[in-house]
């Protein structure tokens, strides 16, 4: 079994198409395993599929960008589908970094971080992985430095997608540092 592969199917269905796989997410982004398993299941590779896989695949991801509760499952992050995924607001800590291309440094000085085509801006815990989310679009991307504590205390919205990654609505650009 590719769990690799089989994660960024699992990834492309419940964060950016439910609808071609006949899913249909609750306001949470859950969705029963039997009728993710029902949908992978037509096609040829994800046949054998089952729930330990589903599993397995979750423990063996270093990104966490899944979970399973009871006989349900979503993704943690990473949404582009038109339905905004409920989130519980959460107190961030002090410092948080996002990795970003070079070019796109002048338009976040201006506007701030946005979330573009996704629901949430997604902010790393760390600086190593907000340099590797950097260089998917750059190999020498720009580090941010974003005062999460203080743009929390100022009102700005938080969100924990996993123990790595944090999301929020959009961050100012007073509270980037470049």
């Amino acid at each position: 079994m590719d769990y690799t592969k089989l994660s960024k199917e699992v990834s492309y269905a419940l964060r950016h198409a439910p609808w071609e796989y006949e899913l249909e997410l609750d306001d949470e982004g859950w969705v029963d395993i039997s009728q993710l398993l029902a949908s992978l299941r037509e096609a040829p590779e994800w046949r054998e599929l089952d729930v330990h896989d589903l599993q397995t695949m979750i423990e063996r991801s270093e990104k966490r960008r899944h979970e399973i509760s009871g006989e349900r499952i979503r993704a943690l992050y990473g949404h582009s589908i038109p339905q905004q995924i409920v989130k519980t607001p959460a107190k961030p800590p002090e410092i948080l970094y996002h990795g970003t291309a070079r070019r796109f440094v002048p338009s976040i000085k201006e506007a701030g971080l946005l979330p573009r085509n996704r629901q949430y801006v997604h902010l790393s815990a760390d600086i190593e992985t907000a340099l590797q989310v950097g260089k998917r679009r750059d190999g020498e991307p720009v580090l941010l430095k974003v005062r999460a504590f203080e743009a929390w205390g100022n009102g700005v919205r938080f969100y924990i997608g996993n123990e790595k990654v944090w999301l929020a609505d959009a961050i100012p650009p007073g509270y980037i540092g470049f």
